[in-house]
């Protein structure tokens, strides 16, 4: 006769089988992202889609415009889990669909000779799978494009619900012939296995030949560290300032600008003060930058917002703001002008930057 188990031996079981399947399951996808991990060289060349037909010369004047887009998806109705909000899904397609648009529409204001843009989903739940470095370049096609990732998991399983696949990274587009694009990895700050879901930060180097020189334009699109601890940011900024320390030991013409997440030292940030509970930006110290730099943040115009709560029908008084966008540019550079473009947080948490700047002989 079979032995009959009593009611709480039999809950147990079953509990321990949950149990096992739950680790089973857990493993699998563990193993799944160890698999699929997105694990870049140190340097990658980058493929170019030539469409430009000129070069610049020496004593040219040129602008350059930088914007971290918020991958098409943190216009002024978004907030952020991660930044305070409760919003994991920040949009619909509908929705990106018009924050590119807006976006295309003010780079055709601004028509900048080159563009630097952060945060540019190719194919990600969180923007609808809108490939959206395909939109810039079907726009801009009469620039030199470029694009490397920096954001590749085929599916992050947090929050509720999931952000899901991502995959994302920085385009620099050039009205000037580029005659090479690398990928520079810079260090990764978290280990494994938060490694396998997160960020592998890069600079974006491309080579613009200059007419009658043997100088080049050297230009830097980044978007460094924003949730680490603030050992990864230094890292980062370190190996920033040994590339550009070699680049103007060249002669070369250095601008490196985009989305730092940090304030340079020389910056006053007092007009956008941090408040209580919100999250604060590490501070470049610019002295760590050997040579001749001009270090540019607009302290008048906030280039980014914050994700704790949606912008449309904030008090815009009282809102948090912040100074994290910028550009470091050589001394051989002369910079004419320099602003943050205030557009209202519209289409971005961010505002783009415009830059321009004449190249000295």
């Amino acid at each position: 006769m079979k032995k009959k188990h009593s009611l709480p031996v039999r809950i147990l079981g079953a509990f321990g089988k949950l149990l096992l399947c739950i680790l089973v399951l857990s493993a699998g996808f563990v193993g799944f992202l160890s698999l699929t991990e997105y694990k870049p060289q140190e340097r990658e060349t980058i493929p170019v889609t030539a469409n430009a037909a000129d070069s610049p010369s020496e004593g040219e004047s040129f602008t350059v415009a930088a914007w971290n887009i918020g991958y098409g998806a943190l216009g002024d109705n978004a907030d952020f889990f991660m930044d305070g909000g409760s919003m994991v899904k920040t949009a619909d397609k509908a929705r990106v669909e018009q924050n590119i648009s807006g976006i295309l529409d003010e780079i055709e204001t601004m028509k900048p000779d080159i563009l630097f843009l952060q945060e540019v989903d190719v194919s990600s739940m969180r923007s609808e799978m809108v490939d959206e470095y395909v939109r810039f370049w079907k726009q801009l096609d009469e620039y030199d494009g470029s694009f490397a990732n920096n954001f590749k998991v085929a599916f992050l399983p947090y929050p509720f619900p999931p952000i899901g696949k991502v995959d994302s990274g920085i385009a620099t587009f050039s009205s000037f012939i580029v005659s090479s694009s690398v990928r520079v990895q810079l260090p990764v700050p978290f280990t494994w296995p938060m490694r396998m879901a997160n960020l592998k930060r890069c600079l974006l180097v491309s080579r613009v030949p200059i007419s009658g020189s043997d100088r080049e334009l050297v230009l830097v699109n980044l978007h460094l560290e924003a949730y680490d601890n603030g050992e990864g940011k230094r890292e980062q900024t370190k190996m920033l300032a040994e590339l550009l320390a070699a680049e103007s030991a060249k002669g070369n013409y250095v601008i490196a600008g985009g989305d730092f997440n940090q304030i340079f030292s020389t910056t006053d940030g007092s007009a956008f003060p941090v408040q209580t509970g919100n999250w604060a930006a590490n501070e470049i110290d610019v002295t760590q930058f050997k040579g001749d730099w001009q270090f540019l943040m607009d302290e008048k115009v906030p280039s980014c917002r914050s994700l704790c709560k949606p912008y449309a029908d904030a008090d815009k008084d009282t809102f948090q703001y912040y100074v994290i966008d910028g550009f470091i540019v050589s001394g051989n550079l002369k910079v004419e002008t320099f602003a943050a473009q205030d557009l209202g947080f519209v289409s971005s948490d961010h505002n783009p930057l415009l830059l321009r700047v004449t190249m000295q002989p």
